[in-house]
């Protein structure tokens, strides 16, 4: 009875290693608390201070607005991202792990072509004025990069993905709730994702 049970802890063992090998587990929930933060600060400086707020597919406004919203969106994409790479980096290493490895690299790889693709979309979108569609479309292609990065790491984020692209196809049609729809996919939703992952995961 005890070699069947030590055999059952071995087969547990090489299942872990091999999941850790084949996966990327050192995402920091916390780094989703903070995503959602700057994107929920970078929507309400958009409406506020820069009136921004598209109600319609073609919508027209002051070129520098533009500039300025434009500005605002990299500082916050920015912001993300050097959060995330930092609080993975920490992570790795509380777990002994190597944060750049053949598993992470995958998972980078297979967001690109969705996030080049969607960026790529956007500038046309921009330069026909058809404003009003950024924001959903930056939420649709921002999920299919999170859907299918979702092999290579927690299954969590495949929920997180179809939850996004949802929110963008419905901003899409609801072109006047964009704003607030990205504010609300963006922020809201990975705020409570973050806080999710933290506590089942790292804490």
């Amino acid at each position: 009875m005890k070699e069947k049970q030590d055999y059952i802890k071995d087969i547990e063992e090489i299942r872990s290693m091999m999941e850790r090998s084949s996966r990327f587990l050192s995402l920091s929930g916390l780094s989703g608390v903070m995503a959602g933060i700057y994107a929920l600060a970078g929507s309400y400086i958009a409406y506020s201070v820069f009136n921004f707020n598209p109600d319609e597919v073609v919508f027209y406004s002051a070129q520098s607005d533009l500039i300025k919203v434009f500005f605002l969106a990299i500082v916050i994409l920015i912001l993300a991202l050097s959060t995330a790479v930092f609080l993975s980096y920490k992570s790795a290493l509380n777990k002994g792990e190597k944060v750049w490895n053949v598993t992470s690299k995958q998972l980078v790889t297979s967001m690109l072509v969705p996030l080049l693709a969607g960026g790529i979309l956007i500038i046309v979108l921009i330069s026909k004025s058809l404003i009003g569609l950024v924001a959903p479309m930056t939420l649709v292609f921002y999920g299919l990069a999170v859907y299918s990065a979702s092999r290579y790491t927690i299954d969590e984020l495949k929920f997180l993905g179809l939850v996004q692209i949802v929110l963008g196809l419905f901003s899409s049609y609801f072109v006047e709730y964009g704003l607030l729809v990205w504010g609300f996919g963006f922020g809201i939703v990975h705020i409570v994702y973050g806080m999710y992952m933290y506590f089942r995961y790292e804490k």
